[in-house]
């Protein structure tokens, strides 16, 4: 490994790190912000959606705009605003204040998530891309296991700001590696007019989509603006066919099958996995009586198998056929949906931890192959908006997948707090969420390995 690769895989490695550390450290924070501020659920609750329709609605323009202007000058653009957000985000005087620091954060995530995966694909060969792809992807994990806990220790002992303040402090260690450190080059730049016409639709519809899966069970209109969201995406696809140089290459999808098959399979898998955490933390705190903390503990089990195992996983796709491995992480991960659905008011701890470890390792299995099966499919002058792409697909995964657990808790448990819903009827929800979770998984598998011998 050069200095360059060496230099680029740790800043890269630092960016997924900072990033979901920030997010899974404020969960915590959110009801002593709520508390500081004086302000109720409906407004603090902003503070994780704005950053989430930020990162989610401006992906994929920004991925074009870096592939078009250069991915380290964006790079390290989006580490200082993101290091800046954090800092001015730790001295708000008011909660408005606050969210447009975190808006500032979504912008800047966006950048990260379009060109740190686009930089270590342009640095390394090939025959290395999994395997530093992994070790990213682990990054990512410690990132979400780092969180909690330490999150947790600096809102506890500190204040909910510290957590703004080390995040700023960890960006500008990430900054200084990457000004030194990243090659100056950028290769495989694509060339060619921005689309500003393509880029408003998709910001449109993406904004339009997730606030409607946020809000699907709790406002009448979100159905409403929901089905605007999809039928702006029929006028997207038809604008980005007839643009001269559109923001996405529609033709990506439509002519090339496991690009295609891949990226429906990170979509699902995200939608069948990403309220696993979620769930069980209700299963444990309010069907089998552990505290918070006692219950954030048991649960970092499982980003701790997927940080351990990612790197792993990322060489071994570098060996065999990466959609076969992604394949078997998915099928590993049915496996896991299906012991959760077994779940009773009387399972052992054992079975629960078994649990975490299996769904750990799947996602390990699926995540960096799947990644790896999907950017060696394009051109490296497309590697930000695949990238933006991917990251889309796993936050579209992500809403979704919150989604069907507002709708069919609203449906089986009704507005009651959780707290005081019966322990059968709790659990009865809990079986018919993970059911339609094996579902969306098994249909994710068979997409999967419908990418046959290309992918």
């Amino acid at each position: 490994m050069t200095k360059e690769q060496k230099h680029t895989l740790i800043a890269c490695m630092t960016t997924a790190f900072i990033t979901t550390f920030m997010g899974s450290s404020l969960n915590l924070a959110v009801p002593n912000i709520e508390a500081h501020f004086g302000v109720g659920a409906s407004v603090v609750g902003w503070v994780v959606t704005a950053y989430m329709l930020a990162v989610s609605s401006l992906n994929v323009p920004l991925g074009k705009v870096a592939d078009q202007t250069g991915r380290r000058r964006m790079f390290i653009l989006a580490i200082a605003i993101f290091g800046c957000a954090s800092i001015i985000g730790a001295f708000s005087v008011n909660i408005w204040m606050l969210l447009g620091m975190r808006l500032l954060q979504g912008m800047a995530g966006a950048m990260i998530f379009a060109t740190n995966n686009a930089l270590l694909m342009s640095a390394f060969p090939p025959s290395e891309r999994g395997s530093v792809l992994g070790k990213s992807t682990a990054a990512t994990y410690i990132g979400l296991s780092a969180g909690p806990v330490i999150g947790g220790l600096l809102n506890g002992y500190l204040g909910w700001r510290s957590i703004f303040i080390a995040t700023g402090l960890i960006s500008a260690i990430a900054f200084l590696i990457a000004v030194k450190g990243l090659p100056k080059r950028d290769e495989g730049m694509a060339h060619g007019r921005f689309d500003m016409k393509g880029s408003m639709l998709y910001f449109a519809m993406i904004i339009m989509i997730l606030y409607g899966l946020t809000d699907l069970s709790i406002m009448r209109s979100a159905r409403y603006i929901l089905a605007a969201g999809l039928a702006l995406s029929v006028v997207f696809v038809i604008a980005e066919r007839r643009a001269e140089d559109p923001i996405i290459q529609i033709d990506m999808f439509t002519k090339d099958r496991p690009f295609l098959c891949s990226n429906l399979a990170a979509f699902l898998n995200y939608g069948a996995t990403f309220t696993v955490g979620y769930l069980l933390s209700m299963y444990l705190q309010l069907i089998m009586g552990f505290s918070s903390q006692k219950a954030g503990l048991i649960l970092i089990l499982q980003p701790a198998i997927q940080a351990l195992f990612s790197p792993y996983m990322g060489r071994l796709s570098d060996r065999i056929a990466p959609h076969k491995l992604a394949s078997a992480g998915m099928g590993i991960c049915a496996a896991g949906l299906i012991l959760l659905s077994r779940l009773n008011e009387d399972s052992p701890m054992a079975y629960v931890l078994v649990i975490l470890v299996v769904m750990g390792f799947g996602f390990a299995a699926f995540s960096s192959p799947n990644v790896n099966a999907i950017m060696s499919r394009v051109d490296p002058k497309d590697f930000g908006v695949a990238n933006s792409i991917v990251a889309t697909m796993r936050n579209m995964g992500q809403s979704t997948s919150m989604a069907v657990v507002t709708i069919v808790m609203g449906i089986l448990v009704g507005n009651a707090a959780l707290a005081s819903v019966p322990a059968a009827r709790m659990m009865h929800a809990i079986h018919v969420i993970f059911a339609i979770f094996v579902v969306i998984c098994a249909i994710g598998v068979f997409l999967s390995l419908a990418r046959g011998k290309e992918g």
